[in-house]
């Protein structure tokens, strides 16, 4: 079981490709924007993350952080 989360900002190119790139190749995912939820910028921060999109994928036992919208690293970890 895995659990996609992307942080994202309304004005962020990235953040639309990588959500149209999600959806292209059928990953759920949960979007939180930041801008519209303190919280949310609170645990970007926390992740160490200074820009968006920034995503975690979470496994039962591991969880992967990936900054940016790196396709070729998403690709590997997703198994796509």
């Amino acid at each position: 079981m895995r659990k996609v989360i992307i942080y994202t900002q309304e004005t962020c190119p990235p953040c639309h490709a990588e959500k149209l790139w999600f959806k292209e190749n059928g990953i759920e995912f949960e979007e939180r924007d930041v801008r519209k939820n303190d919280q949310y910028l609170y645990e970007l921060i926390e992740l160490g993350a200074a820009a968006t999109p920034a995503t975690i994928i979470k496994y039962e036992d591991r969880e992967e952080v990936i900054l940016g919208f790196d396709q070729t690293k998403l690709a590997g970890i997703l198994g796509i």
